[in-house]
């Protein structure tokens, strides 16, 4: 709350004459006219300059090489190439870049290398959000699989080198064919 000094009849007292209150008055100086700011600013060289940014402005701008007819159908052709090309493109993309844990991991015989299938699967699904674990996963050394079974290699999942053994076993079986067939006919040719 602000006290105002009183007299001891109960009136005010003029500003001037209340205790610890000073007022001073000061004439203000006016600025000086713009004219005078600007012709002190600008100078002899600033105006040549300005006049000549001002000659070197392009006098008429072009959006495009193309006029017309032609300018329609280059349109037409962006318009399809942004539609229809790049979306299919883009999608193309994201799901090669979706598969690429799966074929890590099977690449490198990770023993989880369905599970990992099935994250990719479901990475796609939820956006990509999934992605990165899936990334993670197939590069990871399986510890707990290794300490199960006593490899980090999963052998029974029928990887690319699993090809050579199987063509291994179709030989060893056809050749044990083969020697039977042949016992066959001794044994029916000596009887015979």
């Amino acid at each position: 709350m602000i006290s105002i000094p009183h007299t001891a009849e109960g009136t005010e007292l003029p500003l001037n004459s209340r205790p610890g209150l000073r007022f001073t008055t000061q004439t203000m100086i006016a600025p000086p006219p713009i004219r005078t700011v600007l012709s002190r600013s600008c100078g002899k060289a600033t105006l040549p300059l300005i006049l000549l940014s001002l000659a070197l402005l392009p006098q008429s701008a072009h959006a495009s090489l193309f006029h017309g007819e032609t300018l329609d159908s280059i349109a037409n052709g962006i318009s399809w190439v942004v539609l229809v090309i790049a979306p299919i493109i883009g999608i193309a993309v994201f799901w090669l870049v979706h598969v690429m844990p799966e074929k890590i991991a099977e690449k490198k015989k990770h023993p989880q290398t369905h599970a990992i299938h099935c994250l990719c699967l479901l990475s796609l699904c939820f956006g990509g959000l999934l992605w990165p674990f899936a990334w993670l996963w197939a590069y990871t050394k399986p510890v707990l699989h290794k300490m199960a079974y006593g490899t980090d290699v999963d052998e029974t999942l029928g990887h690319d080198d699993h090809g050579a053994a199987k063509v291994e076993e179709t030989s060893e079986v056809e050749t044990l064919r083969a020697r039977i067939a042949q016992l066959e006919r001794q044994i029916t040719g000596g009887k015979a």
